[in-house]
């Protein structure tokens, strides 16, 4: 149960640190008072109090970037908020994915993997092993794609956690080639992953 301290804030209202649950990326900062946190808790939508237009403000409630609700936890001191949530878009009203103007990709060197691959697609490196296998065109790649998982399974039914790694690998990099063919990244996988979990 959350017992925030809100006598601690400017007129009642506590700092709150928004982070994407599945990046881990701060989006941005807001404030809530009692009543943003209550309707934040039974809306599942992110609500702050607006100091500049003094009233409650749900974010997404003009451009429909909402902020979906994982979960809400206070510090040590119970006066300032970290607010777990799923955005449904770019967070900053100026468009940017945070309001520091970061990128909010969390996959680390997945998000890396997927740019140098679709510099390979598109580049003129006649040698490249990536741009030969877009070349080649959807069956090709799709066919790599069946290849390497029937030997990820082969490795699987052995005891050889190098080759089985490896294999793993070559796999989610020609699935990575494979998505980029039909048009798609990623995240674009992920966002199914996360509606099928809530």
């Amino acid at each position: 149960m959350l017992k925030p301290d809100f006598s601690k804030g400017e007129n009642g209202l506590l700092p709150a640190i928004i982070q994407d649950d599945i990046t881990g990326k701060v989006l941005m900062l807001g404030y809530m008072n009692e009543e943003a946190l209550e309707k934040t808790q039974s809306s599942g939508k992110v609500t702050f109090y607006s100091r500049s237009k003094q009233r409650l403000w749900t974010k997404g409630e003009s451009s429909e970037n909402y902020l979906n609700l994982v979960d809400i936890s206070l510090d040590c001191d119970q006066d300032t908020f970290l607010i777990k949530a799923i955005p449904d878009g770019p967070t900053c009203h100026t468009g940017a994915d945070t309001c520091w103007d970061e990128k909010n990709e969390g996959f680390g060197f997945l998000n890396k993997l997927e740019q140098v691959i679709e510099g390979r697609k598109n580049g003129d490196n006649e040698k490249s092993y990536v741009k030969s296998l877009f070349d080649k065109g959807i069956n090709k790649v799709a066919q790599k794609v069946g290849e390497e998982a029937v030997e990820v399974v082969i490795e699987a039914k052995d005891n050889n956690e190098e080759l089985f790694l490896n294999e793993s690998a070559d796999l989610l990099f020609h699935y990575l080639i494979l998505l980029q063919a039909k048009g798609y990244k990623l995240k674009d996988v992920i966002k199914i992953l996360e509606g099928r979990h809530r």
